[in-house]
Order: C-alpha cells, then structure tokens, then sequence
C-alpha cells in the first residue's frame, strides 16, 4: 500500500538544495509542506561558477528575471570554454554554443564546410558560428526574440542564497542544525526521520539528498552502491582560489591543459575564480598549489582550498523513498561547466515523475533510467577530451591517449573520423555542434564528407559558405562590448557605480 506524499524533506542546503527548495515551493508548494535541514557550520563546495545554457528553463520556470539574478550573483555572460593545449601544447581551440552554420535534411554543416577546407574556400570552422566569432572579439548583447545560448559565469554560494530568498518567500521552512543520525521504517527500510543533534526529530514521505559528496542520505543510510569512473576520468583533486580581476571579464571560460589536469579561469563582475583540476597519481597537492599560484593573473582573495573526489554515478540516484540531488548523485569533473545542470535535470525530472499519490517503482525506474543515460553521455563527452589528444609529454597524458574509452564513445570517434557523421540521440545534453566542434578541436577530422554536398557546384557552394560567414560577421559587429553591455543590463553593486573597462 503506498502512502500519499505530504511531507518533503530537503537534507543540506548549498546550491542543490536551495534549487530544489525554490523549485519545490514555488510549483508545488501549495500541496506540499517542504522542510529544509542545513548547518550553518558545514561548510558547501561551491566553487561550480560557469553554467550552460540549459539554465534558462530553469529560470523560466521559476519566473525569474535574468538581469536581477546576475546583477544578484556578480554574473557575466558566457558564450562557450576555451580549451588551451589540449590537443598539443600551444595549440587552442574554442568550443561555443550556438549552432554551426545551416543543416540540411541529409547532413550537417560540417560535410559542407569539408569539401569547402578541401578547396581552400572556408576560414575556421568558428567563423560560421555567431556565438564562437562573439566570444573571440569580446562581444555581447541579449537582443529581442533571439535564441538563449548564452549562459552565466556567476557566484554560486550568492546564487544559492538568492534562491533560498525566494524559498523563503514562497513557505519553505528551514531548519538549522547537523544530522546525527538518519531513523528508517523496520519493515521497509525507507527513510523515516532525520535526528539533529539537539535530538529535534524530523519526519518526512519523501526525502531530497543535498548532502553532497558525504551522500548521508542514498549512500551512507541505504547503501545504494556507486559506479567508478575514474579509470575514465582520473584528476581526483581540485584547487580553488579566487582573484582580484586584472581587464574586463571576457565572455567565455578558460580551460588550460597542465602536465597533470588542467587549469580553470572564470571571470565575475568582481573577481575571477580560479582552479586547478589533477590527478593526485601524477603530482602532490602541494605541487599542485605551488603551480596554480605560480599560474594566476591578479592577486589571490582568500587561501587555496584543496577538493577530494571520485568521478563516477550512484548505482541508484532515487533509492526507496531518498533521491539524491547534487553530489551526493555523483560527480562528473566542471570541465564542461555541467554540475548545476545535473542538478536543474533531477529537480524538474524528479516534479515530472513526482509521487504524490505514493512512491511507486515504475517511476523510481523511469527516474533512474533517464539519469543514466544522461550522466553516461556527459561522462563520453568529457572523456572525449582526454582520450583524444596528441600530448605524450607527460605520464598523465600518456596515460589519458593510450585508456581504454566506453564502446559509446568509441563509436562516435570512428563515424566521425570515417565519415564526419554526428548524431544527438533523444533527450542528450551535448548536440551535433558541441561534438563537432571538441572532435575537431582535439584533432579528428573526417576522412570524407557527405556525397550530397556534391550535388551544388563549387561555386554555388562557395556563395552558400560566404553568405553564412558574412552573415554572421555582420551581426557580432553589430554587438557591443561585453563589459559595456554588462554595465547597461545587469551591473552588479561592484560595477554600478565604475566606469566601463577598456576591451
């Protein structure tokens, strides 16, 4: 007999848990009593600065406005991550969002732009793309009815508590205080109660895992079993630092290739966050911080920080009556800017499937189903940047060329070396233009292109080419300055009162 579902417990805070707060009371609120549980005293990681632009459904939803929340968060625009001597040593490539250029039913524009680069008629890729030209010229502006593929850099310890604003407004009910113990029902093991240490006792139908990498709830009360992907994937260290600003922020993420990981630099209204992603096998953590120090641009803000973690998935990330949201679900490293993502995707899947009526195992399958499939195509994605790389000068990226990669993976290396096909597949976070752009970047190119591009004559095809390439020239010169637009839109208190900064 399954029990309606009255009572939601959210255990932590920190972005997950107040994104879930916000969501929960705003849309669902009115059926509900939802109860937060978080300690001032534990600290959060917190250091998840870049997004994707997924976020805007979670916005809309919420009905935020985009200009109060980055001027709340000291947010900049980002248009896509820069990836530095990944490929080789002193060779860079960008990937953007956006699309690249026009499809057409048979193929993508890749197979166009190939036979193009074989007869000398195209510039780099990037060109035919309005979002990749912005981000290289420091361009920016939200203009009427355009699509939303822009996403933030942004404070995310000042975005949980713009969030936690708005909970409060909408009833959440927070309470301070440490778990000490997680109390389960004898007959079916599901989660019953979670008892603070002052012995303040608190009972819930369903319970919101927000406890992040210490997982409380899903791993350490119902052992639900995690799946190892460090042999993929194996930095296991990160180093957080933050730092005055030295120019105006630029609107893309930095993602700089070191001998043992790589190195983030993301731009804010009033600073830049900074770290170093490693694997702990390859180099300590003091030299590990000895070289993000040595590797900054302006003065550091606060102590560097060293972060422990496994890459890899909770077998189950809703288990009996606990769904894990956040870390505490697992961790695929920020390489691709998809931690808050993750979280926005099982908040909206988890309403979409929600129990009210009692939990049942048909939708605690269909939860977990979707979630794997997404996690696995984000981990090939971000496996794909280290598997295909030319860099041999270092035990850690030797290690990285010669591993042996998931067979989803690998098939989507060898169709598109063979033949420049690229597929999205259902509802999967990385399109065709995302795939193209890091497979080339990385260094694979397409043996052939597609045979339809046959069918238009060279120069018919050399005014299809030109006409997207002008196009888009057009309108990024059309755009003002990043900064300058910031100031205009979305200052944050920092810049409100500043003038604009020199590109």
């Amino acid at each position: 007999m399954t029990t309606a579902i009255k009572r939601v417990v959210i255990a932590g805070g920190g972005t997950a848990g107040w994104m879930a707060a916000a969501a929960l009371t705003k849309l669902m609120g009115k059926h509900l009593e939802i109860v937060l549980v978080e300690s001032d005293e534990i600290g959060t990681v917190g250091v998840g600065e870049a997004t994707i632009p997924t976020l805007h459904i979670f916005h809309r939803l919420l009905g935020l406005k985009e200009q109060e929340v980055m001027a709340a968060t000291n947010a900049t625009f980002k248009l896509g991550i820069s990836f530095e001597n990944w490929q080789d040593i002193n060779k860079n490539y960008l990937h953007s969002f956006g699309f690249l250029g026009k499809d057409c039913w048979a193929c993508g524009f890749q197979h166009f732009w190939l036979k193009g680069k074989q007869l000398g008629m195209v510039s780099e890729i990037g060109d035919y793309c309005a979002e990749h030209l912005a981000a290289r010229q420091g361009r920016f502006a939200v203009l009427p009815n355009q699509d939303y593929n822009h996403a933030y850099h942004m404070d995310a310890s000042l975005y949980a508590k713009y969030l936690r604003k708005m909970a409060e407004q909408h009833g959440i009910h927070r309470i301070e205080g440490k778990i000490k113990q997680v109390l389960q029902h004898h007959d079916s093991g599901n989660i019953k109660a979670l008892v603070l240490e002052n012995d303040e006792t608190i009972e819930g139908d369903l319970f919101i895992d927000c406890t992040g990498f210490r997982a409380l709830l899903i791993e350490q009360t119902l052992n639900t079993g995690f799946e190892d992907w460090s042999h993929y994937l194996p930095c296991d260290s990160a180093i957080a630092v933050q730092t005055q600003s030295v120019g105006a922020p630029i609107p893309y993420t930095r993602s700089i290739a070191r001998d043992s990981g790589w190195q983030w630099r993301i731009p804010l209204q009033n600073r830049t966050g900074n770290g170093l992603v490693f694997c702990s096998k390859f180099i300590s953590d003091e030299d590990a911080t000895e070289l993000l120090l040595a590797n900054l641009e302006g003065e550091p803000l606060n102590k560097p920080r060293v972060i422990k973690f496994k890459t890899g998935t909770r077998r189950l990330h809703w288990h009996k009556n606990c769904v894990a949201v956040g870390l505490s679900g697992g961790f695929l490293e920020p390489l691709e800017s998809t931690s808050i993502h993750l979280i926005q995707r099982s908040i909206i899947r988890l309403m979409q499937l929600f129990p009210s009526a009692g939990i049942v195992q048909s939708d605690i399958d269909e939860f977990n189903q979707q979630t794997k499939l997404e996690m696995d195509n984000i981990r090939d994605f971000i496996i794909l940047h280290y598997k295909a790389t030319e860099r041999e000068d270092s035990r850690f990226w030797r290690y990285c060329k010669n591993m042996e990669i998931p067979a989803s993976l690998k098939h989507r290396i060898e169709m598109f070396a063979d033949s420049g096909k690229v597929y999205k597949y259902g509802s999967e976070l990385f399109g065709e233009s995302s795939w193209i752009q890091v497979m080339m970047g990385q260094g694979i190119m397409p043996k052939h292109y597609h045979p339809i591009v046959d069918v238009m004559e060279e120069p018919e095809l050399e005014a299809f080419l030109n006409n997207i390439k002008s196009t888009v020239k057009r309108k990024v010169e059309s755009l003002p300055a990043h900064i300058d637009f910031i100031q205009h839109y979305c200052p944050a208190e920092v810049l409100a009162n500043t003038k604009p900064m020199a590109m």
